[in-house]
């Protein structure tokens, strides 16, 4: 699969977090990787700032960094996604 830097592309990654047990967050701040994991809390902000190329490569950075475990997913689309996503990762 290849890395689509679109508003979709976005929207599918944001599914991904939204279904999952962690909540995902748009906020100001001065992250040095331009985004923040709070596991405890099972938060993750990225900066509200970036452009969207930026946002998408955060997201993917943070899931494969979370390594969620597709199975988890009761919506097989977004079960699918995560796996072919991953895939697509451990190539490069």
């Amino acid at each position: 699969m290849a890395i689509k830097h679109t508003k979709h592309f976005l929207d599918k990654l944001e599914n991904l977090f939204a279904s999952s047990e962690y909540m995902l967050r748009y906020e100001k701040g001065n992250f040095k990787s331009g985004y923040c994991v709070l596991n405890d809390a099972k938060i993750v902000i990225v900066n509200k700032y970036f452009p969207l190329e930026g946002k998408i490569n955060a997201l993917i950075d943070i899931l494969i960094e979370l390594n969620l475990d597709p199975a988890d997913f009761k919506d097989k689309a977004n079960h699918d996604f995560l796996t072919e996503l991953r895939q697509t990762q451990l190539k490069f």
